[in-house]
């Protein structure tokens, strides 16, 4: 694929290079048009990805809570249900336990 005459081909950047400019211009050590020089791209697609990359961090922002989230209704009975079977299996290695014992006898014991 060519380019029209008069323009440059595109040039595909890759999550970490996009981050990497990012950071670097949000910390002040480079600016837009230093950034779209040193990728090779337009200084719109620079101002796209500081765009982009801060309505993502305000949008991860706003999702996050503090403190643990909040369990369904689904997960807090799947819980209850596994907390029941492990109380009923560990009665059950109790059992085994005694039965064992009972049947080798005490000379184990000392």
């Amino acid at each position: 694929m060519t380019a029209p005459p008069g323009r440059r081909p595109r040039k595909m950047l890759t999550a970490e290079q996009k981050y990497d400019l990012w950071v670097r211009m949000l910390t002040g050590q480079i600016t837009q048009a230093e950034a779209a020089a040193e990728a090779g791209v337009d200084r719109s697609v620079v101002s796209r990805l500081r765009a982009v990359a801060r309505d993502g961090a305000i949008a991860a922002l706003g999702a996050s809570k503090p403190g643990r989230p909040r369990r369904t209704r689904a997960e807090a009975s799947e819980a209850a249900a596994l907390r029941a079977e492990v109380e009923r299996l560990g009665r059950t290695v109790v059992e085994q336990a005694v039965e064992l014992a009972v049947l080798r006898g005490k000379t184990g014991w000392g």
